[in-house]
């Protein structure tokens, strides 16, 4: 992790090919607001710890639309519940609301933020890195921190491990429902004061592009990369072509691979590899009816690294 700098932001957006951060922060962002609330968090489904959170929501506002994002993102693992950030806000309208909760240094100096994005949308978590991402593709407007002494569940004063409950669920609440108002969260602290997690943004280096392996289609095995479509055309691939891919985990190569770039997964036969452009239009890595990730030992994550070359 480090703190956000702003050097290399110009070619992260790029790569995240967001054009809300390409065209600045929308005007008019509105200082009271309402919308819907979502919930992300690593909490899982076998107790009664997401159902706390939503209690509290229900009992600032009765009427609030409350949904969830996941609550299954891997115990403690920022870089997992960033990316699946990044990847489902887009589809929620502005203004919502996210209480995104993955906090291993819950109860420490950490601090609790909330982050208005350009897009309008509004991001309730620690300052542990969770929010890089969305940053990097909505682009920042503002970040308040929360004044705890006055915007905490009343009779959690003396809990500090469940600020995803008596913190930032009861500010994402009040927040979403209009409640409060944006300046009353707590005071603007500075943009560029955020601690991020880094990560190989996708970019072409002559006739190679290089990118990151942020996340895993956990459901089938295919490896996602962070590589936009029209990258490949930067380095003449085009639909039928062949295409060479090597995984890296830090400066060690995993895995390499010569695999056909077509639009379906049936345009290969059954148990073969093919790079694909998955649903959000980056380049990935398949088995047809199988579990790339699983039988080539790839995993996800900043350490990840993918290259991707002509033959």
């Amino acid at each position: 992790m480090r703190r956000l700098m702003a050097g290399s932001l110009a070619l992260i957006l790029l790569a995240l090919g967001s054009p809300a951060s390409a065209q600045g922060c929308a005007a008019g962002l509105s200082d009271r607001i309402t919308g819907p609330l979502v919930l992300m968090t690593d909490f899982g489904l076998k107790d009664g710890a997401v159902s706390e959170v939503r209690g509290v929501a229900y009992s600032v506002s009765p009427t609030l639309l409350v949904t969830d994002l996941t609550h299954e993102v891997p115990a403690g693992n920022i870089w997992q519940g960033a990316y699946w950030l990044y990847q489902t806000a887009p589809y929620w309208r502005a203004p919502s609301v996210f209480v995104a909760v993955v906090d291993p240094g819950v109860g420490t100096s950490r601090r609790s933020l909330v982050v208005r994005t350009c897009a309008g949308r509004y991001y309730v978590l620690p300052d542990n890195g969770l929010v890089t991402l969305v940053a990097d593709s909505e682009g920042l407007d503002e970040v308040r921190q929360i004044d705890e002494t006055r915007n905490r569940l009343k009779g959690s004063e003396e809990s500090n491990t469940f600020y995803g409950r008596d913190v930032f669920g009861y500010v994402g609440a009040r927040l979403a429902s209009g409640l409060i108002a944006w300046a009353e969260v707590g005071p603007v602290v500075p943009k560029t004061g955020l601690v991020r997690l880094d990560y190989t943004p996708a970019r072409v280096v002559g006739q190679k592009i290089e990118g990151n392996v942020p996340v895993l289609d956990v459901q089938y095995g295919n490896v996602w990369s962070n590589i936009p479509k029209d990258f490949l055309k930067q380095i003449g691939i085009k639909e039928g072509d062949q295409v060479d891919v090597r995984f890296f985990k830090d400066n060690r190569e995993v895995d390499r691979v010569s695999a056909p770039f077509v639009s379906t997964f049936g345009s290969v036969p059954v148990g073969r590899p093919l790079v694909y452009i998955n649903s959000l239009l980056k380049v990935s890595v398949a088995l047809n009816q199988g579990d790339y990730a699983r039988d080539h030992g790839i995993v996800s994550g900043p350490e990840w690294r993918i290259e991707i070359t002509r033959p």
